[in-house]
């Protein structure tokens, strides 16, 4: 499963939207997704995903931002792991 599925079906699960509305270009305040609540996703998908985010600022405008955000991450965590 890709870091978009997971992220989708998380998004489905946490904040009750249909699955057809989450497109990597979604915006997530067009979703209703205030940045509180974009904080609190992005715990529970380092919950999720077994994934330490960064203390940097990011700005997340899509649902596709996160999913590069996760990607990036994951990648970065696999490869100091070794």
């Amino acid at each position: 499963m890709s870091s978009l599925q997971t992220i989708q079906r998380m998004m489905v699960e946490q904040f009750d939207l249909k699955l057809e509305d989450l497109s990597p270009d979604a915006q997530l305040d067009s979703l209703g997704l205030d940045s509180l609540s974009v904080i609190e996703f992005m715990f529970n998908l380092e919950d999720e995903l077994k994934i330490k985010l960064t203390d940097e600022r990011i700005e997340l405008k899509t649902v596709g931002d996160v999913v590069k955000v996760v990607d990036r991450i994951i990648a970065e965590q696999k490869g100091s792991a070794h």
